[in-house]
C-alpha cells in the first residue's frame, strides 16, 4: 500500500519483454509505455500511439518482472513516449537498481532541452536523473539510415552519465539487431528496425507462427 500511495497510480504498459540482445549493450529487458503525443509519420508501433488502457502495473511489480532474468544487466524504456510516465518509470528504475545495478537507455521524442526546460509530465527531472542514455528527438522515416540504436539520423544519442561510453560507437552507428517473437497467435518485434523491415517481419512472424500457436520462440534478423 505504501508502494501506491507514493507512486500515484499505476503505469500504462503496452508490452514487456525480459532478456533482448537488440536494444543496447548487455542483455536488456524492455518496457514499452501505451500512450504518445507525436504521431511520427512511419511509426514501428502505432498500435501504442493512442491514449488508452493496456496493462496497469505498479512501479515495483514492473521492475520485478524486468528482473525475471537473473542475466539481465540493463534495461530500456520505450513506447509509446516514456516520458508521459516519466514518475512511474523513475520509480520502478529505482526499485530494480535497489535489486541490481543495471543501465538505463530510454527512448524519447521530446528534445532533452525541452524535457529539461519544460516537462511535459510529473517526474521528468527524476527519470533523467536514472538514466544512463538517453535517445531523443522525432522518428523521421526518411532518415532511417539502418544505423545504430538511432531510429533515423536527427535522433542523439546523449551520454548522461559515462556508464554506457564505451558502446557509443555501437549505439550511435552500430549494426541493428531485431528479434521477433511470436507468443500464439500475437507477434513482438524488439529492436530498432531499418526501412522496409516490415516484409521481412511479416515474414518471420509466419515462419514462426505455422503449427506453434501454443508456442513461444523467437527470430534473430542481423540488418
Amino acid at each position: 500500500m505504501r508502494q501506491r500511495q507514493r507512486d500515484g497510480r499505476p503505469l500504462n504498459i503496452a508490452a514487456t519483454w525480459v532478456g533482448t540482445d537488440a536494444l543496447g549493450p548487455g542483455r536488456r529487458s524492455v518496457a514499452w509505455v501505451q500512450g504518445c503525443p507525436f504521431r511520427c509519420a512511419g511509426c514501428v508501433a502505432p498500435d501504442w500511439i493512442p491514449e488508452r488502457a493496456a496493462t496497469a502495473m505498479w512501479p515495483a511489480e514492473l521492475a520485478g518482472s524486468l528482473l525475471a532474468d537473473p542475466e539481465v544487466t540493463g534495461l530500456t524504456f520505450s513506447g509509446g513516449e516514456p516520458m508521459m510516465q516519466a514518475a512511474g518509470l523513475a520509480a520502478a528504475a529505482r526499485v530494480a537498481r535497489r535489486a541490481r545495478s543495471v543501465s538505463l537507455i530510454c527512448f524519447t521524442g521530446f528534445r532533452l532541452e525541452r524535457l529539461r526546460a519544460d516537462p511535459p509530465a510529473p517526474g521528468v527531472a527524476e527519470l533523467l536523473a536514472e538514466v544512463d542514455v538517453l535517445i531523443d528527438g522525432r522518428y523521421v522515416a526518411a532518415g532511417n539510415d539502418g544505423r545504430g540504436l538511432r531510429g533515423s539520423a536527427n535522433q542523439r544519442v546523449l551520454h548522461l552519465t559515462e556508464r554506457l561510453r564505451a558502446w557509443d560507437a555501437d549505439l550511435v552507428s552500430g549494426p541493428r539487431t531485431v528479434e521477433v517473437a511470436v507468443t500464439g497467435p500475437a507477434a513482438l518485434m524488439i529492436g530498432v528496425p531499418p526501412r522496409g523491415f516490415v516484409e521481412v517481419f511479416d515474414a518471420a512472424v509466419e515462419k514462426l507462427a505455422i503449427d506453434r500457436l501454443a508456442a513461444v520462440d523467437r527470430l534473430t534478423v542481423e540488418v
